[in-house]
């Protein structure tokens, strides 16, 4: 799952990053999103998901362009803003059920990690 967070976050950075909006999606989407399976996200994810994929699939290509590039072409700024929104709120929704970020803590203490050296008095 932390794999699919760090694709969500890579695309989402170029989202951020300098540039036309729909060349910025072009790159998002291929290099960080098209390979993501439906079935590989969170349950609260595959619809969105499934939904940007339409989105960004929807214009038959030409002139060998791709299905991605062909539709984005013919998106307005706000189709494209509504995506590059969506990808955020994707981003979201996959950290939410993440637990790359959490420190997994023992269910016991285990009694020879108590007292680290350093702290032990002597004498």
């Amino acid at each position: 799952m932390s794999n699919h967070v760090d694709r969500f976050l890579a695309a989402v950075t170029v989202m951020a990053s300098s540039g036309h909006i729909k060349q910025r999606l072009i790159q998002a989407y291929e290099d960080n999103l098209q390979g993501i399976e439906c079935d590989d996200l969170p349950v609260a994810a595959r619809q969105p998901y499934a939904d940007l994929r339409a989105m960004l699939q929807s214009v038959s290509p030409l002139n060998g362009e791709g299905a991605i590039r062909a539709t984005v072409r013919k998106m307005s700024a706000n189709d494209a803003d509504q995506c590059a929104r969506l990808m955020v709120q994707l981003l979201a929704e996959v950290i939410r059920h993440s637990d790359s970020g959490q420190k997994r803590l023992p269910l016991q203490a285990d009694e020879r990690s108590g007292v680290p050296p350093f702290l032990v008095k002597s004498g």
